[in-house]
């Protein structure tokens, strides 16, 4: 079964979250590992979809700036 995507926003929010509970420093050194493994894995996913949305926009760039300089009056 094909997982659902999570969007840029509530990835963000996840790694928020962890960010705070890290910084409350109440967690033990075991649950602070897996926190910060959680949310590198969590920066690695939010990586992957800013690239992807710059290569959107590169090729939206690049066929953009193509068609209007066909267009000169």
């Amino acid at each position: 079964m094909a997982r659902k995507l999570e969007s840029y926003e509530s990835l963000l929010e996840k790694l928020e979250t962890i960010v705070d509970s890290m910084d409350k420093e109440e967690l033990s050194l075991d649950d602070s590992m897996k926190k910060y493994e959680e949310g590198v894995n969590i920066c690695n996913k939010l990586y992957k979809v800013l690239n992807e949305a710059e290569g959107k926009i590169r090729i939206l760039t690049e066929n953009g700036e193509k068609d209007f300089q066909t267009e000169e009056i």
